[in-house]
């Protein structure tokens, strides 16, 4: 497996956390902290919110930094020093033939 794979896997599971995560709070408030009834459970609802911000941030920044990282590591088919498109216009140069002279009107 090569190391673009491995970082493809990676980004797939950052990616679902990520929206796992967003998908987990709501834009008014409410979200997973207004459904957790008392104080007890997971810390009240401020770490909740907090917990949730922070995941978020963090997911973010390690997308952003898998993504870059797999950027440098991605030596594909089409990378510059294997471009199929730089030897098709490299091809050797023909030189030119001149057509030959007109044969002379035979004479009687």
């Amino acid at each position: 497996m090569s190391t673009f794979s491995i970082f493809l896997v990676l980004i797939t599971i950052v990616c679902f956390l990520l929206v796992v995560v967003i998908m987990v709070q709501n834009p008014k408030g409410g979200g997973l902290s207004s459904s957790i009834g008392g104080s007890q459970m997971l810390g009240g609802v401020q770490k909740t919110t907090d917990f949730l911000d922070k995941s978020t941030w963090t997911l973010a920044t390690i997308l952003i930094a898998l993504i870059l990282l797999s950027s440098l590591s991605f030596t594909g088919s089409l990378s510059d020093t294997d471009s199929k498109i730089i030897e098709k216009t490299e091809a050797p140069a023909t030189t030119p033939t001149t057509p030959a002279a007109p044969a002379a009107p035979a004479t009687k």
